[in-house]
């Protein structure tokens, strides 16, 4: 099977559409008369051409996904692990699908990466969750040259949802990103009961059941993220987003999502250059 035969395969493997397939075709990055296209702002643009990585394409994966119904106990503090499975599944769907097509514009990495959580009106229960980001290779001497592979451990093209001046700064200072990584918890919070509510009434006191439950939900997600880091042997997380959602579970029940990049040195004598202040002309 030739090469293109076997990334025909993957991608429909992955699940992408035959349409996506032939814009995919179209693309010919580096080719006379060929063009890419890209989410970068003019300034993000700028400073990934400086880093020495060109746009390819605009690359997305999409996956509308049924989260199935799981009720948590009235009174009591606990993971719902129904729901936490299928937001987690349905994301990675998502970024697998987008890094499938950055694979096959044999892209290093993607840059600029969205990922977002849309309820759709379908039902209650169905949502879209899409990635999008701008794929890039890396030319001759990016990050300083010396640099053989920018992929990560993986064999797959690098993730971060770092800004393009972020990202630049990010090679300059001698690191490299390996791919987003994320963790998710769906947590049911208990009630109060009646008589602690007319307890509380008119004081200034601290609610520990929420606390506590708050505390487990935020700490689940970001070992989570943690764990898939370190499967990336990773030498940190930059960039940490830790978010909260209520979707459509009612008050008691949200979820907690981290988000980061992990990133690792590219060289072991790399030296971060020392910031410098910049004074705005603007009035």
């Amino acid at each position: 099977m030739t090469e293109q035969g076997n990334i025909a395969t993957e991608l429909e493997t992955a699940g992408v559409p035959q349409d996506a397939m032939r814009r995919l075709a179209e693309l010919q990055p580096g080719r006379a008369g060929s063009i890419f296209t890209s989410d970068l702002s003019v300034n993000e643009f700028l400073l990934v051409r400086e880093a020495g990585f060109r746009p390819l394409g605009l690359v997305l994966g999409s996956s509308i996904y049924h989260v199935g119904l799981q009720i948590g106990r009235w009174g009591r503090n606990q993971e719902l692990d129904v729901l936490s499975q299928a937001m987690y599944h349905a994301r990675e769907l998502a970024m697998t699908r987008m890094e499938a097509e950055a694979d096959a514009l044999r892209a290093d990495g993607i840059v600029g990466v969205r990922l977002d959580v849309e309820m759709k009106e379908f039902g209650s229960d169905i949502a879209e969750f899409i990635a999008v980001g701008t794929a890039v290779k890396a030319e001759d001497g990016a990050g300083g040259g010396g640099v053989d592979n920018w992929r990560n451990n993986k064999n797959q093209p690098f993730t971060s949802d770092l800004s393009g001046q972020d990202f630049w700064t990010l090679i300059r200072a001698g690191y490299a990103p390996l791919g987003m990584v994320m963790g998710s918890c769906v947590y049911h919070i208990a009630h109060q009961k009646f008589g602690t509510k007319m307890g509380n009434i008119g004081r200034n006191v601290e609610i520990e059941q929420f606390t506590q439950a708050l505390y487990d939900a935020r700490e689940l997600a970001m070992s989570r993220m943690q764990a898939e880091a370190e499967a990336l042997h990773a030498e940190g997380i930059v960039g940490v987003q830790l978010r909260q959602h209520s979707h459509t579970w009612g008050s008691h029940t949200t979820e907690f999502f981290a988000i980061g990049t992990a990133v690792r040195p590219l060289r072991a004598d790399h030296i971060i250059e020392r910031p410098t202040m910049v004074l705005s002309l603007d009035t």
